[in-house]
């Protein structure tokens, strides 16, 4: 295969109609279908899918008896027409909220510490200059967010940036760690404790993030560390909700953030167990894409955002050891 020059989709004269047959495909991985998806006949979908597999020299799906199957080139053409698609949609919006007065639409994703407290501040200070600037905020793992950020579902995020992935793509500003802590219901046994020790806690039921993300490998390496076994009886949940739910109905214990304990335990219903432990996780930063522009909305909440930061580091480094 010939490399292909920077104008490639000049000569080939890509249309908007390739990009949502692309993403019809990824969607049905069928052609006739797609087609139908699309008002067009399956003739004219093949022709025009053939017309581009032409031109780059390369075949994009692999034709089966069931349908269609991206490959390798496919899953990268699928990605930039679903981020070029989600651009255009984005832009409709904005120019439909300026003309209404109003101030466009920011997306964020952001694990869940800054959610509580970084994230709910730069928004307020925000929608006192922009009150109309829709802000729509996803609460995930950094495994899911920086993913939705690279095909442009999100404007930026405050999360970590996953192993394997191409960092050099994004932009990072560290912010700090996840101060982690253990949560119960307020009449817990435990809450009568000055010190929970973890061979105490252990025997009682848990409901912990599932194997595998960060928060509870933490967990996993401090019972580890004090070689005492896991608790025998553990519920797998990623959603908060359901771990407080739980929590609220049973003797179990979870691990949240502290930023989120501090907020839950100031109403009676639960109670942060003091350990001898001290527990975080790696720190997160706001990340953004390197070549990607923000709208002024989204620029506008960065700016803030790194104001805070700033402030925020500012606090920590002159708070006494």
């Amino acid at each position: 295969m010939d490399l292909l020059s920077p104008d490639w989709f000049l000569r080939a004269r890509l249309k908007f109609r390739h990009l949502q047959l692309f993403v019809a495909l990824d969607d049905c991985r069928n052609l006739h279908r797609a087609a139908e998806r699309l008002g067009m006949s399956q003739p004219a979908a093949s022709k025009l899918l053939g017309d581009i597999e032409r031109l780059l020299g390369v075949p994009l799906f692999e034709r089966h008896s069931r349908g269609v199957t991206p490959n390798w080139y496919g899953e990268s053409l699928i990605r930039h027409a679903h981020s070029m698609l989600d651009a255009l949609n984005q832009a409709s919006e904005e120019i439909n909220a300026l003309n209404e007065g109003n101030a466009g639409t920011v997306s964020i994703g952001t694990v869940q510490a800054p959610a509580v407290t970084l994230i709910a501040s730069a928004v307020e200070q925000v929608h006192r200059e922009s009150p109309n600037l829709k802000v729509n905020i996803d609460v995930d793992v950094s495994g899911k967010l920086v993913p939705r950020l690279r095909n442009g579902e999100l404007d930026f995020a405050i999360a970590r940036i996953p192993l394997g992935t191409p960092a050099s793509d994004f932009v990072f500003e560290e912010i700090g760690e996840e101060k982690l802590c253990f949560v119960c219901r307020a009449g817990h046994p435990l809450a009568r404790s000055r010190a929970a020790a973890l061979e105490e806690m252990r025997h009682y039921p848990w409901v912990l993030q599932p194997p595998g993300t960060l928060m509870r490998q933490r967990v996993e390496h401090l019972f580890l560390h004090h070689r005492i076994a896991m608790p025998a009886r553990v519920i797998n949940t990623p959603d908060i909700y359901m771990s407080l739910a739980m929590i609220d109905k049973s003797e179990a214990v979870t691990v949240t953030t502290r930023e989120v304990a501090d907020l839950l335990c100031a109403q009676p219903r639960f109670y942060r167990l003091p350990t001898a432990d001290a527990l975080s996780v790696q720190p997160y930063g706001l990340i953004s894409l390197r070549e990607r522009r923000l709208s002024p909305g989204a620029a506008k909440l960065m700016s803030t955002l790194h104001r805070l930061i700033r402030e925020q580091r500012t606090l920590t480094t002159r708070a006494p050891a």
